[in-house]
């Protein structure tokens, strides 16, 4: 499960070619659920940044703490407030890593997950307009995750789905049939994504120094697990 993020500073525009930044890209090196973020969505058939609760909080939630930060793609049509979302409201947040953390004999380690290439990633959200008695922002999300591939099992089991820059506007258009966007939502290939060790400081999201996301061992790649 993907419960902290790397956002960095990122061309969205160059990632995006016509997004309209209608607000920064809001950036941390270990961004925990409950907390705003950057998504980019549709509106008037333009691609825009807005800021975003992560926590996906229906109107008739009253408890903060029960919004789910993260739905199961398998998942997305058996609860009334992911279908409504998944149907209508796709939305993408872009960001440098996912971290995760691996079992040891004392301690769990944590990895960033990244792109081999260490380009940012577009993960799949989705979207719904806030109870605004909870809190005063808007609008709120959660990822949609799928299982792990076989390179990356270890880690975890799941992890927010990818979606590929070409695919970026047929996953927020709302006019996509459901299956098709649901044909988007598969395991990254083995070959993208890579995993390095980095700091127990991360443990703690109060700790947001760049330190975080510095790796303190080589990146782990599937070709080299293969030779």
């Amino acid at each position: 499960m993907a419960g902290r993020l790397y956002i960095p500073q990122l061309d969205l525009a160059r990632l995006l070619p016509g997004l309209r930044q209608e607000t920064p890209l809001l950036t941390g090196a270990n961004v925990a659920p409950r907390r705003t973020l950057t998504h980019i969505r549709l509106e008037a058939d333009r691609t825009c940044t807005r800021p975003v609760f992560w926590g996906l909080t229906p109107a008739w939630l009253s408890v903060l703490d029960h919004a789910p930060h993260c739905a199961r793609a398998e998942s997305l049509d058996a609860r009334p407030m992911f279908r409504e979302a998944f149907g209508a409201r796709r939305c993408l947040v872009p960001v440098g890593g996912i971290y995760l953390w691996k079992m040891q004999p004392r301690f769990k380690q944590p990895f960033l997950v990244t792109r081999v290439d260490r380009a940012p990633l577009l993960l799949a959200g989705i979207w719904c307009r806030y109870h605004t008695t909870l809190t005063e922002h808007t609008d709120s999300m959660a990822l949609v995750t799928v299982s792990t591939n076989d390179f990356l099992a270890p880690l975890g089991d799941r992890l927010p789905a990818l979606i590929a820059a070409d695919d970026a506007q047929r996953w927020l258009d709302p006019g996509t049939p459901t299956e098709a966007a649901r044909a988007l939502l598969r395991p990254a290939p083995r070959e993208l994504l890579g995993a390095f060790p980095v700091s127990r400081r991360v443990n703690d999201p109060n700790n947001q120094d760049p330190a975080c996301a510095h790796p303190t061992g080589p990146m782990l790649r599937w070709n080299e697990q293969e030779t």
